[in-house]
């Protein structure tokens, strides 16, 4: 395992924040799993149950609870465990808490992205900085053409918007403080991704459809679907990780071409409705149901967003492993684990890693091969 990505992360200080949440969990797992020494920097779990506690990841990686917006606390921690590469993904994720929690959301996206590039400026052992955003950062037009690295950023709700913000601030400090062309005076990489709807196993938060079926089906209620026709682009939690991890190692070898901002999402079938997505895990947990939410006014969401990974296909040759229902295949089998009281929830969700890593290295994906073959 730990010669994925040409070896990259192992004995490397990474710094991951957000390492509590769904997402940074798993890229948690996943680089403890690579020989990295995992420093997490993150508020504490922001769900019960968490993927973060299920696993016991305290126990494997060096766990620091601490707000992204205490710059003197954050700037404390890089200054102490001198991190080579940092993976930016602590956030306000959720679109519709946005709407509720407006300054919050801002304050955390923006300020909270300001101040990890505030630390990696002040850092002299960082070497590149990956900032985790969202696909919705660009201007929806609620059409089908699939978004691309360069098209306009924008942000209907709070939420889309402090993204756009984040990818903002991100060009900005890349231009004036990590320019690309001036790389041997500054030694610095920042580059900027942005994933689709990401699924699997683990996911507990609120608003987000996975979790609100899987907690229906426990409860024996229909979920609730807000917006059945809404189409996403679905792709399993470990494919923009494995994105995220090949970037990175890519940005320590040639910083002046990899330091820019990259879509990772799933092949074309992996956009479907809201709806088909939970009939494929009601079906595979033979248990469940849904019904539409009522006429009562909800806050708006897009209905279709599409994203264009040929930047990412063409220049990293990163491409998905899973496909749409090889992806529910996994998330459900992860859920069905956890209810059927696995005593090992650690290695039971490192044997997903395993599985995905086999499937890639079939696959015959460039971070799987060996470096000469480059």
């Amino acid at each position: 395992m730990d010669k994925l990505f040409h070896g990259i992360f192992k004995e490397k200080v990474i710094l991951v924040t957000g390492h509590t949440g769904f997402k940074g969990s798993w890229l948690s797992l996943w680089l403890k799993e690579l020989g990295a020494r995992v420093i997490g920097y993150s508020l504490p779990p922001p769900t019960t149950p968490s993927l973060f506690e299920t696993t016991k990841l305290n126990e494997h990686i060096t766990s620091i609870i601490g707000n992204i917006l205490d710059y003197e606390h954050l700037l404390s921690v890089f200054e102490k465990y001198q991190p080579e590469i940092v993976f930016h993904l602590a956030a306000q994720p959720l679109v519709r808490l946005s709407y509720e929690e407006s300054l919050l959301t801002y304050e955390t996206n923006v300020m909270g992205t300001i101040n990890i590039l505030e630390s990696i400026k002040k850092c002299n052992s960082v070497r590149a900085g990956v900032i985790i955003t969202s696909d919705k950062c660009y201007e929806n037009k609620e059409w089908e053409y699939a978004y691309r690295e360069n098209d306009p950023l924008g942000g209907y709700d709070p939420y889309s918007s402090s993204k756009a913000c984040a990818e903002i601030v991100t060009a900005a400090y890349r231009n004036s403080f990590f320019n690309p062309e001036k790389h041997n005076e500054h030694k610095v990489s920042i580059a900027s991704v942005r994933a689709g709807n990401v699924i699997g196993g683990g996911d507990w938060g609120l608003d987000r459809i996975v979790p609100d079926i899987i907690r229906a089906i426990g409860a024996d209620k229909p979920v609730i679907l807000r917006n059945p026709q809404a189409i996403r682009p679905w792709q399993y939690v470990l494919e923009p990780l494995s994105g995220y991890l090949w970037l990175a190692s890519l940005m320590l070898k040639n910083a002046k071409k990899y330091s820019s901002a990259w879509n990772f999402g799933p092949e074309h079938q992996g956009h479907v409705p809201v709806q088909q997505l939970v009939e494929k895990i009601i079906a595979r947990w033979k248990k469940g149901a849904w019904q539409p939410a009522n006429n009562q006014i909800q806050p708006h969401e897009a209905n279709y967003l599409s994203l264009d990974c040929t930047k990412s296909n063409n220049i990293l040759q990163w491409y998905p492993v899973y496909n749409l229902d090889e992806t529910m295949d996994e998330t459900v089998r992860w859920y069905q684990g956890y209810y059927e009281n696995n005593p090992d929830m650690y290695s039971f969700t490192m044997n997903h890693i395993f599985s995905y890593v086999e499937k890639a290295k079939k696959c015959d994906l460039v971070w799987t091969q060996e470096e000469q073959r480059r």
